[in-house]
């Protein structure tokens, strides 16, 4: 390894032809997500990939396969997950706090002008909510409530093809539900709640990188808690993935695969359901 930091590469095939990188993080629009990473597994090189995994659930599926195929660590880079309110709020559940889960509710939205020149209206590149928004609440309520068995999605679309808004009712079975909402229109709270029998969590906006916590228990006083993160928050995913690569994982336990996917044919049935053609550029 040489002493400069820095290293500057002219093309991604020169990056992945790079003995000295050992993993690289994708952050290209949605649309690329799946032939990049796929390229890069198939380099031997680790990937962490940004959220939305890629635009359309084949091409998660494909990625998943090749990393597999390879023996090479891949994870989304969904930072919601390790953030020290959302993990307090799983070991919460896991500890029985609130009884059973039996539902969600997550809302995230912004108010933003159309723009047909800009990436998030941009249908070629995955733009819209689904895949920029809607990733986090289907995520949140996926990591809370396991595999999903179906989803009712309604919403509206713009000129270029992509949703403006959408309203999921995700099914989970034996009657747990997340009730989900995601927008481009209205400039919503950003909060989170989890149900359960006997009390429920509250993760205040924006909820997908929290600062507090707070916890209502039958016939009991709420509690607050305030958590403190590290820079913006980003870097406890780069932090898992290191520690994954040192462990000698292909997959990380909080942020596995199989989660990936389910996330993903979620947000594919919601976007079929709304009439939104989502497409990965060529990966084979």
């Amino acid at each position: 390894m040489t002493d400069d930091p820095i290293r500057v590469h002219g093309s991604y095939a020169d990056l992945l032809a790079d003995p000295e990188v050992d993993a690289v993080y994708i952050a290209t629009p949605h649309a690329q997500h799946a032939a990049n990473a796929i390229a890069t597994v198939r380099a031997g090189k680790a990937a962490l990939v940004e959220k939305a995994f890629t635009a359309t659930y084949p091409g998660a599926v494909a990625v998943v396969e090749a990393a597999r195929s390879a023996g090479v660590f891949v994870m989304e880079a969904m930072w919601t997950r390790f953030q020290p309110a959302v993990v307090r709020a799983r070991e919460l559940i896991a500890d029985g706090a609130i009884g059973e889960v039996r539902a969600v509710s997550a809302d995230l939205g912004v108010r933003r002008d159309f723009d047909p020149n800009d990436r998030l209206f941009n249908l070629a590149l995955g733009g819209g909510t689904l895949l920029d928004l809607g990733v986090y609440v289907v995520s949140f309520a996926q990591m809370v409530l396991g595999e999903p068995v179906d989803v009712v999605a309604r919403g509206s679309l713009l000129p270029t093809g992509v949703d403006a808004e959408a309203g999921l009712l995700v099914d989970f079975g034996e009657g747990r539900t997340a009730n989900l909402v995601t927008s481009f229109r209205a400039p919503t709270p950003g909060d989170a709640r989890i149900y359960g029998t006997d009390g429920w969590i509250d993760l205040p906006p924006r909820f997908h990188h929290p600062k507090e916590l707070h916890l209502y228990r039958y016939n009991r006083e709420p509690i607050i808690e305030s958590y403190h993160t590290a820079g913006v928050g980003y870097s406890y995913e780069f932090e898992e993935v290191n520690a994954c690569l040192a462990a000698g994982a292909t997959e990380s336990s909080i942020m596995p695969t199989s989660d990936t996917l389910a996330v993903q044919s979620v947000l594919q049935s919601a976007a079929d359901q709304l009439g939104v053609a989502l497409g990965d550029e060529p990966f084979e």
